[in-house]
């Protein structure tokens, strides 16, 4: 008995480092960027170009809130909408730092749409990035209902996020796009985790310490995993819904992504996964790479030109009427 009392210590206390270590990054990178918003992109916001509606809910929780970005025009017969995911490291962030991408997003004619989801805390500690998950899933036919009843009908969707977001971007991009309730036509994402293998989180040292690994991973995926399972490298299935590139298949949508080479928050050696998976199943995407940059893309400020430039075409290719 004093055994397994020492050994759920332990478990816990690696839990609490490595979620301090993630929240730590987090609260540093949320001042970053992950919006390469220069002037070009930057929207003088007023009623000619569109309304803002805030806090709708879509569940009883209290982050189970999303606001709406909906265009001035509302003449068209249908409207595309873009979700765009907050930062946080999955235990902080908010839709409200996502004000310019969403007016920009939606001073292009489409709908946009901010959505939180409850956050790992001390308040939440049952929270996993799996039922964040669940979270975004169910908010989606809520957005579209109140869009609709605002005048602005949905008939098509883009999913879109950083970090953090960009993570449940992908996972409903590529799990979830099937059971959308209009289909999802692309995904765009900076820098979120699509991938939990051990071996690339150097970073943290998981690749040295199997039983960090496991209280890391058991942690984000919800499922108990064990430092024998990882030492064996088998887990796959318990990680398998909170990693994107595992969904990916030929049908899957059109990806836009940009890592930091030099990231060590996300680590930038688990982003391969998601280019390989892309490339084997033959997925049309566009990868950008920031040489100079870690998490916050920081250092490429050439490459936020060329990342947004490449949204533009995306949108148009993939999200036109």
């Amino acid at each position: 008995m004093k055994k397994e009392k020492k050994k759920g210590k332990t478990m816990w206390g690696f839990i609490y480092v490595i979620a301090f270590i993630v929240t730590f990054a987090a609260s540093a990178i949320i001042k970053m960027t992950y919006n390469p918003l220069g002037d070009k992109y930057t929207v003088h916001w007023d009623d000619s170009v569109g309304k803002i509606y805030t806090d709708f809910a879509y569940g009883d929780g209290e982050a189970h809130k999303f606001d709406l970005y909906v265009p001035a025009d509302n003449t068209k017969e249908t409207y595309g909408l873009v979700v765009y995911l907050h930062a946080g490291g999955f235990t902080s962030g908010d839709k409200s730092s996502d004000a310019d991408m969403l007016k920009y997003l939606c001073s292009m004619g489409y709908v946009a749409a901010g959505i939180n989801y409850t956050l790992r805390d001390n308040d939440h500690p049952e929270v996993s990035v799996y039922t964040q998950s669940q979270e975004i899933k169910s908010s989606i036919p809520m957005v579209i209902a109140e869009a609709e009843k605002l005048g602005y009908k949905l008939d098509r969707m883009a999913i879109s996020g950083g970090s953090a977001g960009g993570c449940l971007a992908l996972i409903y991009a590529y799990r979830d796009a099937d059971t959308s309730p209009v289909p999802v036509k692309m995904v765009f994402e900076a820098v979120g985790p699509a991938s939990f293998h051990h071996e690339d989180w150097t970073s943290y040292g998981l690749d040295k310490n199997p039983e960090a690994a496991a209280n890391l991973f058991s942690v984000m995926s919800g499922n108990l995993i064990t430092a024998d399972q990882i030492a064996a490298n088998d887990y796959d299935d318990k990680v398998k819904d909170i990693s994107a590139y595992m969904w990916i298949n030929e049908n899957s949508v059109p990806t836009l992504c940009a890592y930091g080479a030099h990231d060590r928050v996300c680590p930038f050696a688990s982003s391969r996964h998601l280019i390989d998976a892309l490339k084997e199943h033959n997925v049309p995407y566009d990868y950008i790479e920031f040489p100079h940059s870690g998490h916050g893309l920081q250092n490429d400020n050439k490459l936020y030109g060329v990342y947004m430039d490449k949204l533009a075409e995306y949108l148009t290719r993939y999200m036109s009427n």
